[in-house]
């Protein structure tokens, strides 16, 4: 009923809102017009007692004269008094706390009525009675006797040398208003509040959407995912309308921002919608780097044309997929070439990512495999090619060749320099260092040595020691100083286990041992181990110790001459 909080903040329902702020202002209102009745009816009352005191003050005047008459006969000073006194007694023993008094010059009283809750000897008011000496003979005003405040008119009489003063006590006189007006409050209350509550129900009802509408951005922005509001059976209304106009800019943003992901790497998606912005920015991280290149594309572009993008698009949407799937980052589409990185948190802690490498190697082969599933299929079409026309003509055997997509891939890892360089007008996500380039010459390697995939001593050393993953057999194939590097580097052929059979056990455990013999320069007895080998990294070695001569001052590294 009071909302929720949300960031700390308490978010009050507008229906409540609404429904406070109108008995407010109906409780104010009444109150204000009941109190202004009261005022003027309190000043019509106060007009009639005036007249009805006033008569009566006239007629004991003119019994208090009669009185006096009788006094001057009699000589009986008591008499005449307590016959006034009678007299105003009987007319006002209907009059509620109304009493005469009557005041000599000296302020001293010369008769009450019995009707005064206390008997005066003196009127105490002295500064009233001073208005009353230099004002009017007769007049209205209001007195305090023994602290309490009285309605009075009051009449100078002559025989008497006496002010006779008719007063009635102002709160006796108010008390059945009051009364009223108390019992007025009370029903004004009651039925401002039954109304709130029917005022609740009601625009509870007429504004059901803007709570549907308010919960529903209270969800997205839980869940930071923008979504459609369900506006079905809602009125013709102007909330309708904000809600539809919120579906509207929802959908749009929720498009630019699905471009926006298909453009730009996950955590730099998650990092532009907590921080509302994108900066220029990067950290130095240990990444395991994966680069995959599509072999012979040269021949490929010749023979395809503009189709080669139908070509790379097929292979691209399986193959990012895959990478993805293992958590991996697709920093750049370079042609036919993808540069994956492994290892990037979901958050901008700089968090030792221990499955990296091994999500690198598997993703590597499930690229292989989405390349040889394409194949599969570009095979079964020429079959049914076959089939139908018994024949190809040499153009579409040229084309066949073309689109059996190989795929060599590349993997090493170290500390890399990621994040997002440029400028406020245009920039973009990359890596930088060196284990990105030496990726890309690993890659070129598999075109050398004949296997799919080419790791470097990193990954093996980084999956060995910080994962119990068993899955992977390391072949080493041999050490070499790339292209553009000063130094050499162990290269390993990571074999799936489920693929390693008894026969390339034997055939890489023998490769392994003429391996041995040419890093020690023995190439003659290597050059026969690798003789007759069916691994057909073999080949290599075969070629470079064929003559069984072992070049000058050897240390056990091949300097590769090309990329």
């Amino acid at each position: 009923m009071f909302g929720q909080k949300v960031n700390g903040v308490r978010v009050f329902p507008v229906t409540i809102k609404i429904t406070l702020i109108f008995t407010v202002i109906i409780l104010v209102s009444n109150f204000a017009s009941n109190y202004i009745n009261l005022v003027l009816n309190r000043a019509q009352l106060n007009d009639l007692l005036r007249q009805l005191m006033v008569k009566d003050l006239r007629d004991l005047n003119t019994f208090a004269n009669t009185q006096n008459e009788i006094y001057s006969f009699s000589k009986d000073l008591n008499a005449s008094l307590k016959g006034i006194e009678d007299k105003a007694d009987f007319e006002l023993k209907n009059r509620k706390s109304a009493v005469l008094i009557g005041v000599k010059s000296d302020r001293q009283v010369l008769f009450q009525s019995r009707t005064a809750r206390a008997r005066l000897t003196e009127f105490t008011d002295a500064a009233s009675f001073v208005k009353m000496q230099a004002g009017e003979r007769e007049g209205y005003m209001k007195i305090s006797l023994a602290d309490t405040s009285l309605l009075s008119v009051y009449k100078y009489n002559q025989k008497w040398d006496a002010y006779l003063i008719l007063a009635v006590e102002e709160q006796v006189f108010y008390e059945e208003q009051t009364k009223i007006f108390r019992w007025i409050t009370f029903f004004i209350i009651l039925i401002t509040l039954g109304s709130a509550a029917v005022g609740i129900y009601v625009f509870r009802d007429i504004l059901r959407f803007i709570g549907v509408i308010t919960r529903s951005i209270m969800k997205m922005i839980q869940n930071q995912q923008l979504e459609v509001i369900d506006l079905g059976k809602a009125p013709n209304d102007d909330i309708t309308y904000l809600g539809m106009a919120f579906n509207s800019l929802s959908s749009t943003v929720d498009n630019l921002i699905t471009i926006f992901r298909k453009f730009t790497n996950r955590d730099v998606v998650q990092k532009a919608y907590r921080d509302r912005m994108v900066k220029l920015e990067g950290v130095q991280k240990e990444l395991t780097i994966l680069f995959s290149d599509i072999k012979s594309f040269t021949l490929i572009t010749e023979t395809l044309g503009m189709d080669i993008i139908k070509l790379l698009n097929l292979h691209y949407d399986k193959a990012i997929r895959k990478i993805q799937d293992h958590d991996g980052i697709v920093v750049a589409i370079i042609g036919d070439a993808l540069l994956a990185i492994y290892g990037v948190p979901d958050d901008d802690h700089d968090d030792h990512v221990p499955l990296k490498s091994l999500q690198a190697l598997q993703s590597a082969f499930k690229v292989q495999e989405v390349a040889r599933e394409l194949r599969i299929e570009m095979k079964r079409k020429k079959d049914e090619l076959l089939e139908r026309n018994g024949t190809l003509s040499p153009e579409d055997l040229r084309i066949y060749r073309a689109v059996l997509l190989e795929v060599g891939v590349g993997i090493d890892g170290g500390d890399v320099f990621y994040g997002t360089i440029g400028s406020n007008v245009r920039m973009t996500n990359t890596v930088i260092g060196d284990r990105v380039n030496s990726a890309s010459r690993l890659e070129g390697l598999t075109r050398i040595y004949r296997v799919p995939v080419v790791c470097s001593e990193f990954v093996k050393r980084d999956l060995e020691n910080n994962t119990e993953n068993r899955d992977f057999f390391f072949v080493e194939l041999d050490t070499v100083q790339v292209k553009g590097k000063t130094t050499g580097m162990r290269i390993y052929f990571p074999v799936p286990r489920v693929n390693l059979s008894d026969r390339l056990l034997t055939e890489t455990e023998r490769y392994s041992e003429g391996l041995e013999l040419y890093y020690r320069g023995e190439w003659a007895a290597a050059y026969e181990k690798f003789k007759g080998l069916r691994f057909k990294a073999a080949r290599v070695f075969r070629e470079r110790t064929r003559k069984g001569q072992t070049p000058a001052e050897w240390n056990g590294i091949w300097e590769m001459k090309t990329k």
